[in-house]
This record gives structure tokens, C-alpha cells and sequence, in this order.
């Protein structure tokens, strides 16, 4: 079974490493040499390279001169995991077995952009693993593969994204067999039970004191590395904030927003229904007691 794999970023890479592992045959990658969108980006031509396996740098994936070149290599399979545009129909329907991509949420549930972030940012405490055969919406094809996992209240995006990855890759170890002796299934998707996600943006990711404790400390969690990070407006900049607490038992006659500590490179600030401790942040100058945020 002849695999090309599309993709650009950490978990693109590892899931690589494991076809390359278990001696799938990768005969193409196309991925990015660069990318200011996906703050996870990962170079995957070192692999290419140590494995002699032909890639292409491309922008637009769907360009003719793409096609063509995924087209020459004559995959039976496109594997098409962190990538973020739609493929469109002419290399949806190259490969006789199609495209498979990937999204980590319970599809039907929460299609669409940015799951693992939403999730946290939502508070959810279950989603899912789940590989899919690709068609022209958005995360709406049959279903190949889906592994249930929990979310704790301890999980930011690095453990989650970690957690995510590693059931991924169990996923693979089990399907690739299938895929090659044609014994797997397709599960079709009920539209009637499915919801769409929107792309987030900088404004999704700014925190505002008259927020609750709890939703602060899921943005924050939601955005810690390995993406952006939720950020403060101070003084006309924007400072980044990575790790956070919640603190019991605040005063309830203050304003949200008011720091209430100010010491040893942390800050406790009043927020709707309590505190917050900033634990990791990007201030160069602490502000003072009394100060507002």
C-alpha cells in the first residue's frame, strides 16, 4: 500500500515517525519549509531525507503542478494529518482509497478548527481520536477510526496535545493492517448530531478580569504552549500569559481586575467570582498592588 502523507507540524511529524516505524510505505510528504500560522510547526525533511523519501514543498496544495506530482508518485492512500486547507476534489478522489485525515474530537461532534484549544477552553471533560476518510466539507466524512479520551482539570494544551498524539499513534499501529488487507470499516457521520467550531481569533484569546476564575484558567490552559499563549492587554502591549491558578476565598468587594498581589515575579488579580494567580507570564515589569489589569 503506497502512502502519501501531507503534513506540518509536531503532531504530523510523529505520526510519521510511526508509519516509518512500522514499515508503512511512505513513497511521498508534501509539507511546508516554514510557516507563520501553525505555532507548532515541524520540519519534516530531516526524515524525509534520512529515508530518502521524496518530498515537495508546497503552499497551495490543490496547485495544479501539486497534483501532479502527488499523481506521478501513484499512492493507493493519501494520509493528510495537520494541515490546515481544505483539499479540494481532484486529489480527494487521486488515490483509490481516498484521503485520510484527522481530527481530535468525537466526531460528529465539533468539527472545524482549533479542537484541542476549544475544548479546553470550554471545559469539556471527555472528546476523542479520530481518523476519518476526507470528502469536501469540513471533518464530515466516514469515520476509519475513533478512540474516546478524557480531559482532566490538570491538562493544559501540551499534556492534552501529548495525550491526543499518543492514542493517534495507537490508532495507526491498528488500522494501517486493516487498510492493507481491505478488513476495515467506514462509519458514516450523522449530520443531525454535529456542530461546527470557528476559527479562533486574537480576540478569543485576551483575558478579561470580569471573566470568572474557572474560564480564565481553561483560555490559559486552553492557548499554553505549544500555541499562542492568551495574552493582557497593558499599557498599549500585549502580554503574554502561560500558566495560571485559581485562589480561593477572595474578597467579593472588589473589582475584577484589581491586582490584589504583587511579589516575587507572581501576581494575584481579582477577577468576576475570585482570584487568579499569574504563575507564568511575560510582564517586564510587575505591576504594583492596586494597579489594574
Amino acid at each position: 500500500m503506497k502512502i502519501v502523507f501531507i503534513g506540518t507540524v509536531e503532531f504530523s511529524k510523529k505520526v510519521l515517525q510511526k508509519l516509518l516505524k512500522i514499515d508503512a510505505n511512505v513513497v511521498g510528504v508534501c509539507t511546508k519549509d516554514k510557516s507563520s500560522f501553525n505555532s507548532d510547526y515541524a520540519n519534516l525533511t530531516p526524515l524525509c531525507e534520512k529515508n530518502n523519501i521524496p518530498f515537495k514543498y508546497v503552499e497551495d496544495i490543490n496547485a495544479r503542478e501539486n497534483v501532479e506530482w502527488i499523481r506521478f508518485l501513484k499512492p493507493d492512500i493519501i494520509f493528510c494529518f495537520g494541515w490546515s486547507s481544505l483539499i479540494k476534489k481532484e486529489l480527494l478522489t487521486l488515490a483509490p482509497m481516498g484521503v485520510v485525515g484527522y481530527h481530535p474530537a468525537k466526531l460528529p461532534h465539533n468539527r472545524g478548527r482549533h479542537p484541542i484549544i476549544w475544548a479546553l477552553a470550554l471545559g469539556l471533560n471527555k472528546s476523542a481520536s479520530t481518523f476519518f476518510f476526507m470528502d469536501e466539507g469540513a471533518d464530515s466524512g466516514d469515520i476509519l477510526s475513533q478512540n474516546d479520551f478524557d480531559i482532566s482539570d490538570t491538562d493544559d494544551a501540551r499534556t492534552l496535545y501529548d495525550k491526543v498524539s499518543n492514542i493517534a499513534l495507537l490508532q495507526i499501529e491498528e488500522f494501517i493492517p486493516q487498510l492493507q488487507n481491505n478488513s476495515y470499516q467506514r462509519i458514516q457521520q450523522n449530520d443531525d448530531f454535529s456542530n461546527t467550531w470557528r476559527k479562533r481569533g486574537k480576540a478569543d484569546g485576551r483575558l478579561d478580569f470580569r471573566m470568572s476564575s474557572k474560564a480564565i484558567y481553561n483560555l490559559v490552559r486552553a492557548l499554553t504552549r505549544p500555541y499562542v499563549g492568551a495574552h493582557i492587554e497593558y499599557k498599549g502591549n500585549d502580554v503574554r500569559i502561560w500558566k495560571v491558578m485559581i485562589v480561593e476565598n477572595a474578597n467579593d468587594n472588589i473589582e475584577g481586575g484589581k491586582v490584589l498581589e504583587s511579589q516575587h515575579n507572581e501576581l494575584v488579580v481579582k477577577t468576576y467570582d475570585g482570584a487568579i494567580r499569574l504563575l507564568e507570564h511575560e510582564f517586564k515589569v510587575l505591576p504594583k498592588i492596586g494597579e489594574y489589569l
